[in-house]
């Protein structure tokens, strides 16, 4: 093979992943043409295709080795177009305009995909994040997004109208996926997933039933996925912050991250309720105000911050106060209260001072 034949060979691979960018960038549009012919499931379906098409262009540039600044910003337009504008007309177009924001929830969506993608762009080449957040997005992705934002649709379209449709409930669940989006919650990345070799076979046995669950009943299998996403998240947190409590797993691979934290349950190691940084500034905040109390009680007393504590000797007790056999009248004998904050520090005053 020639050197320009190769050179041509390396263009059309690299070409290839931004074909398929572009595919499901058409399809996430068609989507909104298929809602204005009132093909409800065909519109869902544009967008669902959308995003397997989203999913693959990445894995195939990264096979291929065909990554390129291009592909990247032709991503991040196609996901806000296919799954920022789409699926916010799609709502318009099926309930949300019979309300008198529901223009305004539309642009909410919108508004939070964009956002989403520019703080991804933004997080992509940050080079202080910690080994480990590779294996999480900050937020709900926008294809997640976009199918989780049209689950009343189809639930309308497998149970007939409902609660679900109405208008004002669409517009509370559209504007809760958009906070979704741009939150910073974490969650998992399948970029990251690996499975063990003893659970491929059954993996495959699972994949080959979902698939005719799908043929079947397809938007049971929708409202099944969304469900299934919105309850890991709970998870992925509490995954997210317990590799931020332990670094000494962050370059060790997950399953021995599975061990080891299988081994700190076993053995009851519960991680601390504050981390150190709270901890120390809090010790530091009360030793402060324990030293401004004793600096008070002595200003109070001498009047004088820098003279010595005056010798001790009998409390004056109020009248009608009985006193004690040594003719105190705090029953305690000729001992002072020690100023507050002392007892906390565990501070004494020095032999010469009581004397």
């Amino acid at each position: 093979m020639t050197p320009e034949a190769a050179r041509g060979g390396g263009r059309g691979v690299r070409l290839l992943p931004n074909a398929v960018t572009v595919l499901a960038l058409c399809s996430g549009l068609s989507g909104v043409q298929f809602m204005i012919a009132d093909n409800r499931v065909a519109a869902l379906a544009a967008i669902t295709v959308a995003a397997v098409f989203d999913a693959l262009d990445g894995r195939l540039a990264r096979l291929l080795d065909a990554t390129s600044r291009m592909g990247a910003e032709l991503d991040s337009l196609s996901d806000c177009v296919s799954f920022g504008v789409s699926p916010a007309l799609i709502l318009f177009l099926w309930t949300l305009d019979d309300i008198r924001i529901g223009w305004v929830v539309a642009l909410v969506l919108v508004v939070s995909a964009a956002l989403r993608l520019a703080r991804f762009n933004t997080l992509s080449d940050d080079e202080e994040a910690p080994p480990y957040a590779g294996e999480f997005f900050v937020g709900v992705p926008s294809p997640a997004g976009a199918l989780i934002a049209l689950a009343p649709l189809a639930l309308e379209v497998q149970l007939g109208p409902g609660f679900w449709s109405l208008p004002a409930v669409v517009g509370v669940w559209t504007v809760l996926v958009g906070g979704l989006m741009i939150s910073r919650v974490p969650t998992a990345s399948l970029k990251s997933v690996r499975v063990p070799p003893p659970f491929v076979a059954p993996l495959l046995v699972a994949v080959a039933f979902a698939a005719a669950a799908l043929v079947t009943f397809p938007f049971v299998v929708y409202a099944v996925a969304v469900a299934l996403y919105l309850l890991h998240i709970p998870w992925a947190v509490s995954r997210y912050r317990w590799l931020g409590r332990h670094p000494e797993v962050w370059h060790v691979p997950p399953r021995q991250r599975r061990a080891v934290r299988r081994a700190h349950r076993r053995l009851g190691l519960a991680p601390p309720r504050r981390n150190l940084r709270r901890r120390v500034a809090g010790a530091a905040a009360r030793a402060g105000t324990a030293a401004r109390n004793i600096g008070r009680d002595r200003d109070r007393r001498v009047g004088d911050p820098t003279a010595p504590l005056p010798p001790p000797g009998p409390i004056e007790r109020p009248p009608g106060r009985p006193a004690d056999r040594n003719g105190h009248g705090d029953g305690h004998g000729d001992r002072r209260p020690r100023p507050r904050g002392s007892r906390r520090l565990g501070l004494r005053r020095h032999r010469d001072d009581e004397q």
